[in-house]
């Protein structure tokens, strides 16, 4: 992942080197997916298509192959609406209008095409998938993810999907404020346009956490 030389020195200075997690374990080692769904990829059934979402599909599967091969864990991550989202997260439901509330029900619950998983996404048996209410995977109360990830044994995670700078930060976030390692993967994010991509992924850097490229991810675990 290419940052200009600035953020990099800071990164350093504070740090000591410019990438902190670059010693992986892979067998403590999760990737979990954001919301790789139709409902984010597909203009006929969604209701906030990210378009770039379609083009990461090849580095995730490429990451969650080798992810399994070197012992870790693959979690596929689903944004999900139910009737709890109306009065448990009602300030997220009066930010929108009602016709975007009704578009974002009808594409997000269970049951229906846009909560579906993108089709040629690898997942595999052994994999996990599971529900999340919030924007955050992380959030208290918002899925079970990180007691999942700990009883598993895993304290790392690689983060990917869509969208970079809403759900994949916000998840990216708390994961490192739940005490997890978290990498951003640069080319397996997904974003509107290329600026706030950078945007978010540099805010993630600076503070919050690793961000490395999907080659770069996977030699680290082959050669440990």
């Amino acid at each position: 992942m290419m940052f200009p030389p600035s953020i990099v020195r800071r990164v350093v200075a504070r740090r000591g080197k410019e990438h902190i997690f670059s010693d992986l374990d892979p067998r403590r080692t999760a990737l979990v997916v954001i919301d790789l769904q139709y409902a984010f990829m597909d203009e006929t059934v969604g209701h906030a298509v990210c378009p770039a979402a379609r083009d990461i599909v090849p580095a995730v599967n490429r990451l969650a192959g080798a992810v399994r091969d070197t012992g870790g864990g693959v979690f596929w991550i689903k944004n999900t609406f139910d009737a709890r989202c109306e009065t448990e997260w009602s300030v997220m439901q009066d930010m929108a209008t009602p016709a975007a509330r009704a578009k974002r029900a009808a594409a997000m619950s269970e049951g229906t095409p846009g909560h579906a998983l993108w089709p040629e996404l690898d997942v595999r048996a052994d994999d996990e998938i599971l529900k999340k209410y919030r924007f955050s995977a992380f959030l208290p109360g918002a899925s079970d993810l990180p007691d999942r990830l700990r009883v598993r044994g895993f304290d790392t995670v690689l983060i990917t999907g869509t969208v970079t700078n809403i759900c994949c930060e916000s998840s990216a976030r708390d994961a490192m404020m739940s005490n997890f390692r978290v990498i951003m993967v640069g080319d397996a994010n997904a974003a509107t346009t290329p600026e706030e991509h950078m945007a978010s992924l540099t805010a993630f850097y600076l503070t919050f956490g690793d961000v490395m490229d999907t080659d770069e991810i996977i030699d680290l675990l082959r050669n440990r």
